[in-house]
């Protein structure tokens, strides 16, 4: 790259992490993107829009998402190059749009987190110990749609008797509230009398906290004793389905945006399916036209 393109890059990432609060990751990510991008222009600074058209053939050979990104970055770049007055035009215009189809995750119906749940509090029921950690563990998935790593690494006070909500720090280093219902929170009482008063975890394994690997096979062992085939079952697929079921519910989409922590909506869209039959009937109930006696 050259020297007065990285100087641009550089001012560019001062940007996204004071004003964006870009985290290291991410600003890594979009050098390595601009990086790739210069080492097929001329220049960053000066490429004009028939440059910026001719990536498409240049970067025929990568995958779709990896086009869509390394654009993205550039798009953002020119953006900020134009804003600040760096160069007097925005070229991205021109960047390729790959067409992305991202296939609609695994789900579960209502029916089949019940049985699990069934499945889980029934061996709850005799107090020992693991069973209630397990219970605790599957309420905090479906009941608030934590990630993975948010749930296994919880400090141990993070879930507070008469407090409905805890504060996550989660992906990309962003704080964000998540619900808590009264039953994970009985749940978590009932699994925290178990841990040691020593331990900084909730869930916590040997010297450090429960890994994301085990919770995944927690999750699927109950899946199983619940009758689902375990290969359908996930941590991931228990947050989509808090998602998918408080959609079917009525909740806003920039509500379940907010719950799931995604910075962007596009990714909300993808990951709260609902059935057409269920669009169909809103429609038919909700659309001012539905009920226009004409």
């Amino acid at each position: 790259m050259k020297p007065e393109d990285r100087a641009l890059v550089d001012r560019f990432c001062e940007m996204l992490a004071a004003e964006a609060g870009a985290s290291r990751n991410t600003l890594l990510a979009y050098r390595r993107d601009l990086d790739a991008a210069a080492q097929t222009l001329t220049s960053l600074e000066t490429a004009a829009s028939d440059d910026l058209s001719r990536l498409g053939a240049a970067w025929s050979e990568l995958a779709p998402s990896t086009v869509a990104r390394r654009s993205a970055a550039l798009r953002r770049f020119y953006g900020f190059l134009f804003d600040e007055a760096l160069r007097p035009d925005d070229p991205s215009g021109a960047l390729p749009r790959p067409s992305l189809q991202r296939p609609l995750p695994r789900i579960l119906d209502a029916d089949e987190v019940e049985a699990i749940f069934a499945a889980v509090e029934d061996k709850a029921a005799s107090g020992e110990p693991l069973a209630v950690r397990n219970l605790a563990l599957i309420e905090l998935l479906y009941g608030s749609g934590l990630r993975a790593t948010e749930l296994v690494s919880l400090p141990r006070r993070a879930v507070r008797p008469g407090q409905p909500f805890l504060m996550l720090r989660g992906k990309g280093d962003k704080e964000r509230l998540v619900p808590v219902s009264a039953r994970a929170t009985e749940a978590v009482a009932q699994w925290t009398v178990h841990v040691p008063p020593s331990s900084a975890w909730l869930f916590p394994s040997g010297k450090a906290h429960l890994s994301r690997v085990r919770l995944f096979q927690l999750v699927r062992a109950m899946a199983g004793e619940a009758g689902i085939a375990p290969d359908r079952v996930s941590p991931h697929v228990l947050r989509h389905a808090f998602a998918t079921h408080l959609l079917a519910g009525g909740a806003d989409l920039r509500v379940l945006q907010t719950l799931l922590g995604h910075a962007d909506i596009a990714t909300t869209q993808i990951y709260t399916h609902v059935d057409a039959a269920r669009l169909v009937e809103l429609v038919n109930a909700r659309h001012p036209l539905a009920t226009d006696p004409r």
